[in-house]
């Protein structure tokens, strides 16, 4: 069933949980997900990136979420992780995109809450729901790379504004995440997290979850992270299963037979994600 971020999100919200949004590339990852969200029975968000909407093509990629959600037995919704040109967002919203991200984090906060502005003007007009971001989250994500220098966390004041003037349905902190591997261990600022959840009635987004300690998730959650996305360690998953396979099986040149044991590899650390994040049992 195809439904909204915000329905989704503001379940999670009063509930008291955490929904897992996992990017997407193509078919066998789009499958681990619904496959695993299913055998949980969790709410999920499949997330796609314009890295990976420009590498299946926005037609492929639309059409793989939009199958998944209409022939799964939970709550799916169709997300645009980081969207930072209008032309793409706009894009995802001809193709059926039920939630959106726009990520205007890059500039000053003038120009982040008036890129915004427009953003959830012309969401909410077609009843799609939008999340922001504010604060820089360090790493690298598909086209969009901060450097450790100007990672900045959140500020609690500055988000207030920004969620009262931009109306975004949910928003994303830099709390002490990054994107992609991490060198050491991440320390998430909880006392950031509480503060600002605090202060906005909205879900607060957790980007660059891959890595984080599975307690400091669950205690991120608990104090109002009620999205965590989660791309690397699916990734990280999908290589391990390809080179595992071809390892015992050198000569095998069957797709199928090289990336099924990689779909359920994906399928099995997505499961474990649910789990952690107490959305199992709450489609």
């Amino acid at each position: 069933m195809l439904v909204t971020g915000k329905e989704l999100l503001d379940h999670a919200q009063k509930n008291g949980y955490g929904v897992g949004a996992f990017n997407i590339n193509n078919m066998e990852i789009v499958q681990a997900i619904v496959a695993a969200a299913e055998e949980t029975n969790s709410p999920v968000i499949l997330q796609a990136s314009q890295g990976g909407i420009k590498y299946a093509g926005i037609e492929y990629i639309a059409a793989l979420g939009k199958v998944a959600a209409e022939k799964a037995k939970v709550p799916v919704a169709l997300h645009l992780d980081h969207g930072t040109d209008l032309s793409e967002i706009v894009k995802c919203l001809r193709f059926g995109f039920t939630s959106i991200m726009v990520d205007g984090s890059k500039h000053p906060i003038e120009e982040n809450i008036a890129m915004t502005q427009k953003v959830v003007e012309m969401c909410h007009a077609v009843g799609v729901s939008v999340e922001a971001e504010l604060g820089k989250i360090g790493g690298t994500e598909e086209d969009v790379t901060v450097n450790e220098r100007e990672a900045t966390f959140t500020d609690p004041d500055e988000a207030v504004r920004f969620v009262k003037e931009t109306g975004v349905d949910s928003l994303a902190v830099a709390v002490g995440t990054a994107h992609g591997v991490y060198k050491g261990e991440p320390k998430l600022d909880f006392d950031r997290i509480k503060t600002i959840a605090g202060m906005v009635d909205v879900p607060l987004v957790l980007h660059g979850s891959s890595g984080v300690p599975d307690e400091s998730v669950k205690k991120a959650i608990s104090l109002g992270i009620h999205k965590v996305n989660i791309d690397t360690n699916i990734r990280e998953a999908f290589a391990q299963g390809v080179k595992d396979f071809l390892r015992d099986n050198p000569d095998n040149i069957d797709p199928r037979k090289i990336l099924g044991p990689a779909r359920e590899a994906m399928k099995q650390i997505i499961i474990q994600k649910m789990h952690v994040f107490g959305s199992a049992g709450r489609a």
